[in-house]
């Protein structure tokens, strides 16, 4: 087995843990959002830490979710104009495309680098949880989509992603 597919199966694996725990917290933010809006209304009573709990959960079902999506190209994006497209085009589009959510996901980790040591030490309102701990899931879930997305481009500038299709015959 090459380092590129044991590379590609080690990154899936990742991914699919991460999904797994995003599909997890977000069973927890719903329920932490039923248990505050019944205690509101049942017993007149406010939970500030459930917020702030369903916030960590979201954040992080958010951020651990991404990579997996990365991985399989089905983020957010219209393929009408490169499936109309030659086959180098479409690398080309591709490559744009991943080398954009890179440099997103390495200006995301570069805001971390300058944010999290300032302010990591500070606790959470109602928690009083480090925010080095409350933004650990985002900050995990941006390496690893880093890490999908370095992935991805030394698979697209090798010839070695097979999904990207030939162009689409256009009726005339």
């Amino acid at each position: 087995m090459s380092a590129l597919n044991t590379g590609r199966a080690c990154l899936a694996r990742l991914t699919e843990v991460g999904v797994g725990l995003g599909m997890a917290l977000l069973a927890v933010m719903a329920t932490l959002v039923v248990v505050q809006v019944g205690a509101r209304n049942l017993l007149d009573l406010g939970l500030p830490w459930a917020d702030e709990l369903a916030r960590f959960c979201g954040i992080g079902m958010v951020f651990l979710s991404i990579p997996a999506l990365a991985s399989q190209r089905v983020l957010v994006s219209v393929t009408m104009v490169p499936d109309m497209l030659g086959r180098r085009a479409q690398m080309a589009s591709a490559v744009i495309s991943d080398l954009s959510v890179l440099v997103c996901a390495a200006l995301l980790l570069w805001g971390f680098a300058e944010f999290l040591p300032r302010a990591g030490k500070f606790l959470t309102p109602a928690l009083q949880l480090p925010n080095y701990f409350y933004y650990s899931l985002a900050l995990i879930g941006t390496a690893v989509l880093a890490v999908v997305m370095a992935f991805r481009l030394i698979e697209l500038l090798t010839g070695r992603l097979p999904e990207i299709s030939d162009p689409v015959d256009i009726p005339q």
